[in-house]
C-alpha cells in the first residue's frame, strides 16, 4: 500500500490544526458572550432592584403598580416581596404566592444581596436569574425584595451565535484546507522539479544539476546541497574511472612484454641460455605486475578508509638506517652512495613497515631519476618530524611539482620512464594515514628533495654522518 502523498498529509495536518483552532475560538467566543450577557443582566437586575426598593420602601406601593413600568417588563421581568418568614407579601404577574427563595437563600438575602439561577419560575417556563436584597421600611420588620428576569434573550443570542459558528466554522475549515492543499502544492513544486531532474541524471549526463529555486528557504539550501553532492560524486566517479583506465593501461604494458618474452622463448629460443634469459625477463615483469597490484590494492584500501596500521613508537634514526641498508647494494652498483644523517632523540609513532615502504619509494625515485649521492635525514619543524630524501640531480620539472602526488603522474619529459607513477601517490597515502603529509621541492643548490612530515613524539638533535 502506497503512503499518502506529502501534499495530502500537509493539507490534512493543516485541516486538523485549523479545526482545533476554530473549535477553541468558537468555544472562547461562546463563553465570553455568555459571560458578558450574564454580567449585563446582573447589572440590569441591580438597577431594577434599586428602583423597586425605593418604590416599595419609601412609599410602600404595591409591586403590581411597577408591572409594565420601564424597570419591570411584562413576560420577561418579575418581582416579589417576602417577609422574614418567607411569606409572599406582594408579587408581580404572573407569579403566584409561591416564594422564589429557599429558607437558606432567604437568610442570606436578609444579610445582603444574593444572585441565584432558576430553571423556571411559576408562570414562566424559561430559565431565570434572580437578585434578592433586603428592604428597610420604617416601623416594619426587615423584608426581602426579589427581582428577576428570564434568560430567554441570552439563550437566543447564544443560540444565534452557535448557529452562525456551526455554519461559518465548517466553511472556514473547508477554505483553510483547500488553501493548505494549494500552499503545500506550491511549496513542493520546486521539490518535484528537482525530483524529475534527478531522475534524468545518470552517468551519461555528467554535468547536469538540479534546478535551484530562488526562494531563500530550506528548499533552496537543499537544492544547493544536492548540487554540491553531485559535484563530489562526479569528481569521485571521474577519479575512479581515470584510476581504472590508468590501471588497465599500466597492467597492459607488463602483460604484453611478458607475453612477448614467453612467445619468443617458445618459438625462437635455441639454447639453455636464451631460455634462461627469457625466464629472467619474464620474472622481472611478473615482479613488476605483483608490485603494481600491491600498490593498487593499497590505494584502494586507503580510499575505503581500511588501511590498517600497526602503531608503535620508535627512533627515527633506526627507521632511516633500515631504509639505507635496503638500498646500499643498488647504490654501489651504480657508483653512488646512500647516506643518512645520524639522528638522536627523534621519536615517531606509526607503522614501521608502512613508513619504510614510503621512504623506500622516495629512495627508489632518487636512485632511478636523480644523480649523485642520496641522503636521508630527519629534522623537527613546527611540531612535526620531517623525514627527507634528497639527491644531487636536476630536480623535479616545475610543472610536475603541483601534480607529483597524483596517481600515475610522471615527470617523463625530464626524468625518463620505467615506473608506474604510483610511488609518490603511495607515499602521500601512507603519510596521511599517519596524520601527516607528503611534500616535494627542488633544492636551491640543485637536486630534488622529497619528505614526509609526521607528528613529533619527542625532540632531539641531528648531525650528518656517512653510512
Amino acid at each position: 500500500m502506497r503512503r499518502v502523498p506529502i501534499r495530502l498529509r500537509v493539507a490534512g495536518a493543516f485541516a486538523v490544526a485549523m479545526a482545533v483552532v476554530l473549535a477553541a475560538t468558537s468555544w472562547f467566543l461562546y463563553v465570553r458572550l455568555d459571560s458578558h450577557l450574564s454580567l449585563a443582566l446582573d447589572h440590569s437586575l441591580r438597577l431594577r432592584a434599586q428602583d423597586l426598593t425605593e418604590l416599595v420602601g419609601d412609599s410602600g406601593a404595591p409591586l403590581a403598580r411597577a408591572n409594565g413600568a420601564p424597570f419591570v417588563e411584562q413576560g420577561e421581568a418579575f418581582a416579589q416581596l417576602l417577609d422574614e418568614q418567607g411569606r409572599v407579601l406582594d408579587a408581580t404577574q404572573p407569579l403566584r404566592k409561591r416564594p422564589l427563595l429557599s429558607a437558606s437563600e432567604l437568610r442570606a438575602a436578609l444579610g445582603g444581596p444574593i444572585i441565584a439561577d432558576r430553571d423556571s419560575v411559576p408562570g414562566l417556563d424559561e430559565p431565570a436569574r434572580l437578585l434578592a436584597r433586603p428592604v428597610e421600611q420604617s416601623g416594619r420588620p426587615p423584608r426581602v425584595l426579589v427581582v428577576g428576569a428570564t434568560r430567554g434573550d441570552i439563550a437566543e443570542a447564544l443560540s444565534g451565535l452557535r448557529d452562525e459558528l456551526l455554519i461559518a466554522g465548517p466553511i472556514a475549515l473547508a477554505l483553510a484546507t483547500v488553501a493548505g492543499y494549494l500552499l503545500a502544492g506550491l511549496s513542493l513544486r520546486p521539490v518535484e522539479s528537482m525530483r524529475r531532474r534527478a531522475a534524468a541524471i545518470s552517468a551519461e549526463t555528467a554535468g547536469e544539476r538540479l534546478p535551484v529555486p530562488q526562494t531563500g528557504d530550506e528548499v533552496e539550501r537543499l537544492a544547493e546541497t544536492l548540487n554540491e553532492m553531485l559535484v563530489r560524486i562526479e569528481v569521485a566517479f571521474q577519479r575512479e574511472r581515470d584510476f581504472v583506465a590508468d590501471a588497465g593501461h599500466e597492467l597492459r604494458t607488463p602483460l604484453a612484454l611478458l607475453r612477448t618474452e614467453l612467445e619468443l622463448a617458445l618459438r625462437h629460443a635455441r639454447s639453455r641460455e636464451e631460455l634462461r634469459e627469457a625466464v629472467r625477463l619474464s620474472s622481472e615483469e611478473v615482479d613488476r605486475l605483483a608490485q603494481l597490484a600491491e600498490d593498487l590494492l593499497l590505494i584502494a584500501r586507503s580510499d575505503r578508509g581500511k588501511l590498517d596500521l600497526q602503531l608503535e613508537t620508535f627512533d627515527a634514526a633506526d627507521l632511516l638506517n633500515s631504509v639505507r641498508r635496503r638500498f646500499e647494494w643498488r647504490a654501489h652498483e651504480t657508483g653512488r652512495l646512500v647516506r643518512n644523517v645520524a639522528c638522536s632523540g627523534f621519536q615517531v609513532r606509526g607503522d614501521r613497515l608502512r613508513l619504510e615502504q614510503a621512504l623506500a619509494n622516495l629512495v627508489e625515485n632518487a636512485l632511478r631519476h636523480g644523480d649523485g649521492d642520496v641522503r636521508l635525514s630527519a629534522a623537527p619543524v613546527n611540531g612535526v618530524v620531517e623525514l627527507h630524501v634528497t639527491d644531487e640531480g636536476r630536480g623535479f620539472p616545475p610543472q610536475f611539482l603541483d601534480r607529483a602526488f597524483e596517481r600515475f603522474a610522471r615527470a617523463d619529459a625530464a626524468r625518463g620512464g620505467g615506473s608506474s607513477g604510483l610511488g609518490l601517490s603511495i607515499v602521500r597515502v601512507i603519510a596521511e594515514a599517519h596524520g601527516g603529509s607528503a611534500h616535494i621541492a627542488n633544492n636551491d643548490g640543485g637536486g630534488a628533495d622529497a619528505w614526509i612530515a609526521l607528528p613529533n613524539v619527542s625532540g632531539g638533535r641531528s648531525e650528518e654522518a656517512a653510512a
